[in-house]
């Protein structure tokens, strides 16, 4: 979309014979199946029908789907920068989209710019296109390429959104630097959040789980494990964790 912001010239998507048979079967499953619906009792208290979603590392589209089917009439935003992802993303929301996903083909981190992106190829020449990130290469063998990054805040500015209800982010250890380009956000709209939290993937943007957990905190967020009944954790703690404004939170 005009505005959005683009990243420099980067090498095009090359797939093995492997890797094409591969990215069909993957292009099938993000079409045909739903998976998370275990997230429902979850994830529908905080939702309202008309919510705005962010779904940040939208991968192969199964959360947008199910954040499309939570929000009939509301809008999810995905974003996913990675090459090989939204050749897998782009069929999936045209198929089950249901009309109300838009696909943001950015990075989001604490400020705009380029960065790059890496994604793992596994040994029989097949992309581990879940494990992409940014920061550095690790040891594994990946393909990298530019990737456009922006902030959530100047997305919103840019977008003129009224609302912001959710974030989802799965950015591999991106999602403090996510954070970092979302403060106006978390301020002003309150949204609910469900981050990946992982220590040794925040490592390598420098970053740390306690450092998260002390930035939302301040924020007045409270956290929960992304399990039915189970009550709020301490920062000892890596998984998956919904994040919710104090002043929303059960007890």
């Amino acid at each position: 979309m005009s505005g959005e912001p683009t990243p420099k010239a980067s090498q095009g998507l090359r797939l093995s014979g492997r890797a094409r048979r591969t990215q069909i079967a993957h292009i099938f499953k993000a079409v045909t199946f739903q998976h998370h619906t275990v997230l429902i009792p979850i994830l529908r208290p905080l939702l309202p029908e008309d919510g705005v979603v962010l779904d940040v590392g939208a991968h192969a589209g199964q959360m947008a789907k199910l954040f499309a089917r939570l929000v009939p009439r509301g809008r999810v935003y995905a974003f996913e920068p990675g090459q090989y992802a939204l050749s897998v993303l782009r069929p999936a929301v045209a198929l089950r989209g249901r009309g109300r996903i838009e696909i943001v083909a950015t990075a989001l981190g604490a400020k705009p710019g380029t960065l790059t992106i890496n994604t793992p190829v596994k040994r029989s020449g097949s992309y581990g296109f879940g494990l992409s990130h940014l920061g550095a290469a690790g040891a594994r063998a990946s393909v990298s390429h530019a990737v456009a990054v922006d902030t959530i805040d100047e997305f919103v500015r840019r977008r003129n959104l009224a609302r912001v209800d959710f974030i989802k982010a799965d950015i591999e250890g991106w999602e403090m630097q996510m954070l970092l380009g979302a403060t106006e956000t978390l301020a002003c709209f309150r949204p609910a959040l469900m981050l990946e939290v992982n220590d040794a993937h925040l490592a390598r943007a420098g970053d740390t789980r306690a450092a998260l957990w002390r930035f939302l905190t301040e924020r007045k967020y409270r956290p929960c494990r992304v399990e039915v009944g189970t009550p709020p954790f301490g920062p000892e703690a890596d998984g998956d964790i919904v994040w919710i404004p104090a002043e929303r939170a059960p007890g």
